[in-house]
This record gives structure tokens, C-alpha cells and sequence, in this order.
């Protein structure tokens, strides 16, 4: 019989656990990485950019563009109608032109020019000096590459933070309902015991009526949490990019506490391994490229180039005709200078906005990180604080439970003395899960 009722228990083990997912926070982060969708869109914002840096590099080369135009007309857009007559035949001496004895009959000439025309073409530019905006505009296009990296990072820090802050609150809702199954296995033993009292005649049945009113409680409670718990399931499995599993168990528990000191670093240090920190140091360097290029549209620009045609149709009757040509030109803008200097200007009180906020942003990081682990020891002290409460309820409900047992006291002291049980579990678990929270925030604002 005891062989028997062994293997009906792991029996029922094996069925509970079939089909569970358990997933560890390193499974967690791994997923969320792979499969969060603001990773996906960062990562493509990536791509996006790094194909404009690829493109910015292109205007180092020559600009080539191509032409065709063919065109016919109604009727000749030039015509020539030249009379004909007597044409006087030149012997060689100019003095005997005006007195020539001898002639040729010319019969006159009708003819229609450009009825009909082909033109192809090809023309190469090659820029010498733009006033540095081609060098400038790449090294904007290389920022923009670096600042999108560091977006990048900035997003995965924040989709991992998101993660272990759900992850940990599933976690608390899983150790609150080891809770009321334990109160339940009170209520139970007590519902038992107050139920022979009361079938023996030893008690009113107000206080069976007290130990149900509780139980029904508890149900009800049971039932808030479940619905809670769902809700933050479906919500984690969004963030860690998978379908809601209504079986998903995370392994981790809340019972190991670690000391503050374990995360401490030092505030100023921990600024410039900031993202943000860096984020901010590439807006001033942008700025002042900004300012090198609107310089840039004042400076001369000089180019030279290439160009070859071919022209055919112009003349009725004639072939094509193939030519080239080399040139150089200058463009100075004069005019420019007028709204070009103000334009300089603007962006030079850019780039001082950009450092001032610079400045004012790195003392705010400080800032930031010293109220992140000010959060956490004030946690770890709550924490400790509660465990202390915790024992104390125990201990409070062993004794009361003794002295109902011999008589001395009622059941709605017993009752009481549970319930302040599981109140102070509740709130150890949520010191314990906002301590852990604490934790994973300072981590993330020291750029850990």
C-alpha cells in the first residue's frame, strides 16, 4: 500500500509539471534581446543610418549623368530661302571682282534646318574643394552612425530593466501565492478543529461561522491575484517576445538578500560610463559640425569636368557629329554673406546651448544615481525591517495558537493572529521585490 500511494504521488508530480515552461532572468533578457520589438526597430534605425553614411561617402567621387533628347518638329524650326541668279566667277584677283565678264547661274537654295534632331550627351563633375562640407557631412553621417549605436544600447538597457522589473513582479505573485496556499492549510486545519468543537457542543457556532467568513475571504483574495498574476504574464511574454503561456514558471525566488555594498560604486565615476553621458557629448560635436558646414556654404566651390555629345539632324542630310570638352569652374556666393554670416552665428549659440546642457545634465546623472542607491539601502532596510516583523508574527501566531488550544483565548484571536501572518509576508515579499527592483535601476543608471 505504501509502494503504491509513492508512485501515485509522483505520478501526480509528473502530470502537474508536464507542459511547464521555466524560464531563468538570463533566459528572459536573452529572449527579450532577440525577439522585443524596440530592439527590432532600433536595430533597423541602425541599419538605416549606417546606409547614409555609405551614402555620404559617395560625393568623394564624381557626379556622371547621362542625356538623351530627341525632337521633331512640324515644319523646320529655321529656314533659309536664298535667291538664285548670275554668280560672278572669281579669277583669283580681287580687283576683278566687281568687273567680272564671266558668270554662273545659281538656281537659288530653299532649306529647312532642325526639323529633326538627335542629341546625346554625358557630363562628369568632379568637386576640388566644396569649403570642407563634403569632409564635414561625412563626419556628421559617421556621428549620426555613432549616436544610433548608442541609442542602440540605450535600448537595450532599457528593454533589460523592463524585463527583470516584470520578471520580479511575476516572481512576488508567484511567493504570494505559496502564502495563501499556506494560509489556506491554516484555515483548513483550524475550519477542522473549530468544526469538532462545535459538533461536540464546546462552541457557538458564530465562531465556525467566523473561520468560513474568513476562508471566503481568502478565496476572493486568491481569485484578485490569479487575474493579476495573468495580466502580468501576458504583458512579460509581449516584452520577451513569445505567445502567453498560461503554464510559464520563472525560476527564481526572492530568498536570497544581498548586502547594498555588493552594488556600490561611486557616483561621478560610474557619469561617464553613462550612455546618455555619451549621447550628450555627440549633440555638442554634431553642433559644431553643423556650424562647420553652414561656414562651409559661404567658401568658394570649385570643380572641373568633362563633357561629350553627340549631335545629329541639324542639318538635313549631314552625319553626326561627336565633341568633348574639359572645363573648371568657380562659384564664389556673394550675395550669401548677407543671411550666411547670421546662419554661422545661429549655430554657434547652438553649440554653446548643446555644451551648457552638456554641463547641466552630467551634474543631474550624478544626481540620478545618488537617489538610485539611496532607493536601494532604504529598500534593504525595509526589508530587514519586515523580516524582523515577519518573525515576530510567528512567533505571535505559535503562542496564540498554544493558549487557544488550552482554552484561554477565541477563535477570532487565532484568526487574527493569522491573518497579521500573512499581511507581514505580503509586505516581505514586496520589500524584498522592490528592493530587487532597486537594485536592477542602479545598476542600469551606473551603466552596469
Amino acid at each position: 500500500m505504501k509502494r503504491f500511494l509513492i508512485v501515485i504521488t509522483a505520478c501526480s508530480i509528473a502530470v502537474s509539471s508536464y507542459g511547464q515552461n521555466t524560464l531563468s532572468l538570463a533566459d528572459c533578457k536573452e529572449m527579450a534581446l532577440q525577439s522585443n520589438v524596440a530592439m527590432r526597430n532600433s536595430q533597423l534605425e541602425l541599419e538605416a543610418m549606417q546606409e547614409v553614411k555609405k551614402n555620404a561617402s559617395t560625393n568623394y567621387f564624381p557626379k556622371v549623368n547621362a542625356s538623351l533628347f530627341g525632337m521633331k518638329a512640324i515644319s523646320p524650326i529655321v529656314e533659309m530661302d536664298v535667291p538664285g541668279g548670275n554668280l560672278p566667277v572669281y579669277d583669283g584677283n580681287p580687283a576683278n571682282l566687281a568687273t567680272a565678264t564671266e558668270f554662273a547661274y545659281f538656281p537659288g537654295l530653299n532649306m529647312g534646318l532642325m526639323e529633326e534632331a538627335q542629341l546625346a550627351s554625358i557630363n562628369l563633375v568632379q568637386p576640388v574643394y566644396t569649403g570642407g562640407r563634403i569632409a564635414n557631412g561625412n563626419k556628421l553621417a559617421k556621428l549620426g552612425v555613432d549616436v544610433k549605436e548608442k541609442q542602440f544600447a540605450l535600448t537595450e538597457d532599457q528593454v533589460l530593466l523592463q524585463t527583470e522589473q516584470q520578471y520580479w513582479l511575476i516572481v512576488s505573485l508567484q511567493e504570494k501565492e505559496k502564502t495563501i496556499a499556506k494560509y489556506e492549510e491554516l484555515l483548513s486545519s483550524v475550519e477542522k478543529q473549530v468544526n469538532d468543537a462545535y459538533n461536540s457542543g464546546l462552541i457557538l457556532k458564530n465562531d465556525l461561522l467566523k473561520v468560513q467568513l474568513k476562508q471566503s475571504e481568502l478565496q476572493a483574495n486568491k481569485s484578485q491575484l490569479t487575474n493579476g498574476k495573468k495580466l502580468a504574464t501576458m504583458q512579460f511574454c509581449q516584452t520577451i517576445g513569445i505567445d502567453y503561456d498560461s503554464m510559464l514558471v520563472l525560476s527564481e525566488d526572492l530568498q536570497e538578500v544581498n548586502l547594498p555594498q555588493a552594488y556600490f560604486t561611486q557616483s561621478k565615476e560610474a557619469v561617464s560610463g553613462r550612455i546618455e553621458y555619451e549621447l550628450l557629448q555627440k549633440s555638442v560635436e554634431a553642433e559644431q559640425l553643423q556650424t562647420k558646414m553652414a561656414k562651409g556654404e559661404l567658401m568658394p566651390q570649385v570643380a572641373v569636368g568633362a563633357s561629350g555629345f553627340y549631335l545629329n539632324g541639324v542639318i538635313p542630310g549631314a552625319d553626326g557629329r561627336n565633341n568633348g570638352l574639359l572645363y573648371a569652374t568657380i562659384s564664389i556666393p556673394i550675395s550669401d554673406w548677407w543671411g550666411g554670416t547670421h546662419k554661422v552665428k545661429e549655430h554657434e549659440a547652438k553649440v554653446r546651448i548643446a555644451q551648457n546642457t552638456f554641463d547641466d545634465t552630467q551634474k543631474l546623472l550624478v544626481l540620478q544615481i545618488e537617489k538610485g542607491w539611496t532607493d536601494v539601502t532604504q529598500a534593504h532596510e525595509q526589508v530587514q525591517l519586515m523580516q524582523t516583523t515577519a518573525r515576530q508574527a510567528e512567533e505571535n501566531l505559535r503562542v496564540t495558537r498554544d493558549s487557544y488550544n488550552n482554552g484561554l483565548i477565541t477563535v477570532s484571536d487565532l484568526l487574527e493572529a493569522q491573518a497579521i501572518v500573512v499581511e507581514t509576508d505580503d509586505k516581505l515579499i514586496e520589500a524584498k521585490t522592490k528592493y530587487r527592483l532597486a537594485i536592477a535601476t542602479y545598476l542600469q543608471l551606473t551603466g552596469r
